[in-house]
């Protein structure tokens, strides 16, 4: 077991860090118009993030002890389609959990 005190030090510090992080945004820049630069690559923040999320979860799930499975790759794929053919989140989400979990009910 990890020492009480040596715990209590890293939750200390992982919570001073993420105050940091969040103050350098909205307190010292905050009240400033950023740099279009800047904007520019915030709009992408998300569709970054969401793949980086995703991706480990169908090539390497753990429900199947870290082997790709034909259900979830599937899955996937239906979900990127039907979001490139309709433009509907919810939609493609939809989409994909059907697939998932029809072929997981038949395979």
């Amino acid at each position: 077991m990890i020492d009480k005190s040596f715990l209590w030090i890293v939750i200390i510090g992982l919570g001073l860090g993420s105050f940091f992080l969040r103050f350098v945004f909205t307190g010292l820049v905050g009240n400033r118009a950023m740099p279009p630069w800047l904007l520019r690559h915030l709009r992408y923040t998300a569709v970054a993030i969401l793949p980086a999320l995703v991706a480990p979860q169908v090539l390497w799930p753990a429900a199947t002890g870290g082997e790709t499975d034909i259900a979830r790759l599937a899955a996937a794929a239906a979900t990127l389609g039907i979001g490139l053919v309709t433009k509907n989140v919810i939609a493609a989400i939809l989409g994909g959990g059907v697939t998932l979990y029809g072929l997981l009910y038949l395979l």
